[in-house]
């Protein structure tokens, strides 16, 4: 159901994108959930898995296309929430480039699920991913830095929205179960409701 160039071109993106990464972010990069969810979709496209492709679906598509927005806003010189303000940095144009992946996986993601259909155990599998992962980022990695380079701080936005310092609305903890909370009900669950209605399930 799924092409073999389709395949071919997105395990050749991967297995670029991966040492990549690796080398100039090191490896807990790959604990963000875009990272998380390119992987996966690696797995679910070589195995025609609709739970795979539908549990990445539902955990980053509002997520990315958010990302496409705040992208789109600063390509024309304006900002919306400077998640995309990496981009335009000064960071190696190459490594930038790979990134844009943010831009088109959610669409790809989209007919990933309208050609395997849509499984909606994808809802619960996020859920319980991100309620395992936000704690691990939370306590175990770096915190915002007032000048973090290349190094991940801040992975899945569990101390606020930027990277240079905590945000200060609420108590960390606060925020963090905001967060556990909040993504369920507020993110995955419309995303689900979505998919449920206008894709055939699996």
């Amino acid at each position: 159901m799924i092409s073999f160039p389709l395949k071919a071109a997105y395990t050749f993106f991967v297995l670029l994108l991966v040492p990549v990464y690796w080398y100039f972010y090191g490896p807990t990069n790959f604990l963000y959930f875009c990272d998380i969810a390119l992987l996966l979709t690696l797995v679910g496209v070589w195995r025609e898995s609709a739970f795979l492709v539908s549990a990445c679906s539902v955990g980053i598509l509002g997520p990315q296309l958010l990302w496409v927005v705040d992208f789109c806003f600063a390509l024309a010189g304006g900002s919306l929430t400077g998640m995309t303000a990496y981009m335009f940095s000064e960071s190696p144009l190459f490594l930038r480039g790979l990134s844009l992946y943010h831009g088109w996986l959610p669409f790809l993601l989209l007919y990933l699920v309208w050609r395997l259909g849509y499984d909606r155990r994808a809802f619960l599998f996020w859920t319980l991913l991100t309620w395992v992962l936000l704690p691990v980022c939370f306590f175990w990695l770096p915190p915002p830095q007032a000048d973090p380079g290349l190094t991940p701080v801040n992975i899945n936005y569990v101390w606020g929205f930027s990277d240079l310092a905590p945000q200060s609305w609420v108590p960390p903890m606060v925020w963090l179960g905001g967060l556990l909370l909040g993504l369920p009900l507020l993110v995955y669950w419309p995303t689900d409701f979505l998919l449920r209605r206008f894709f055939r399930r699996a």
